[in-house]
């Protein structure tokens, strides 16, 4: 009989699995290392069973993947223990602290204020914000979880976002969420941009490849591309707040 840990275990890895589709780390019928056949190969020690991994797939099916092998999706594909095994925090990326809930109150402090360098961080599982004091707040019309603030540094988005400003952003959970010409904070690698977001996608038309990054101060700063790899992370930026 299977346990309702074990089907909840297998609701995220049909999450987890939609997300590497997304950013084509999966390509079911990829003949070049990215099939279901390699995922199986990868995760179920068979390349023939990619029947089994569509039947963890198949909402009708009653097979679950089993912990064992979450490990080795987590292991091969840069995924969150905790989110695959233990259903805490988000999938991939950088997990943000708590909110600091006030006492005698349902208002939370929901925005995290970092240093820039401590957002961008230097990898996947790093915990960048243990080595600084977390400086939590909120402000009217801005609600929920997920938000990040940090300075800015330097006049590349000027006259939009200046020298000095802060902004506050909102985490995207897929990167199929994002619009083109809104602004993003793009952290990938250890690095983090906030530009203008255009998305570029393969042949197919169907999965975004890389993001074309544009400056407001176009004249002084070129337009460059990134890569979509699975560190990249976005942040919508849903508001600025100049120096007083």
């Amino acid at each position: 009989m299977i346990t309702n840990d074990r089907r909840e275990l297998n609701e995220r890895f049909k999450n987890v699995f939609t997300i590497l589709e997304e950013r084509g780390k999966i390509i079911k019928n990829d003949r070049n290392g990215r099939g279901l056949g390699d995922f199986a190969k990868r995760i179920l020690n068979n390349r023939s069973y990619g029947h089994i991994v569509r039947a963890y797939l198949n909402d009708d099916d009653k097979r679950c993947i089993n912990y064992e092998q979450a490990r080795r999706v987590c292991n091969e594909y840069g995924v969150n223990h905790s989110y695959l095994l233990e259903g805490d925090g988000k999938a991939f990326g950088h997990e943000l602290p708590t909110p600091v809930e006030l006492p005698d109150s349902d208002v939370s402090l929901n925005i995290l204020y970092t240093t820039t360098e401590a957002f961008a961080g230097t990898s996947i599982d790093s915990d960048s914000f243990t080595s600084e004091r977390n400086d939590f707040f909120r402000l009217p019309g801005i609600s929920g979880s997920g938000y990040v603030a940090f300075p800015i540094s330097g006049n590349s988005m000027e006259p939009v976002i200046n020298n000095g400003d802060t902004v506050i952003c909102k985490r995207v959970d897929s990167i199929n969420q994002i619009k083109d010409n809104r602004i993003y904070a793009v952290r990938h690698n250890g690095r983090i941009w906030i530009k203008y977001v255009h998305k570029i996608y393969d042949k197919s038309g169907r999965r975004v490849i890389q993001l074309k990054l544009i400056s407001a101060n176009y004249l002084e700063y070129d337009p460059f591309v990134e890569d979509v790899d699975m560190s990249t992370e976005l942040f919508e930026v849903v508001r600025r707040v100049s120096e007083v």
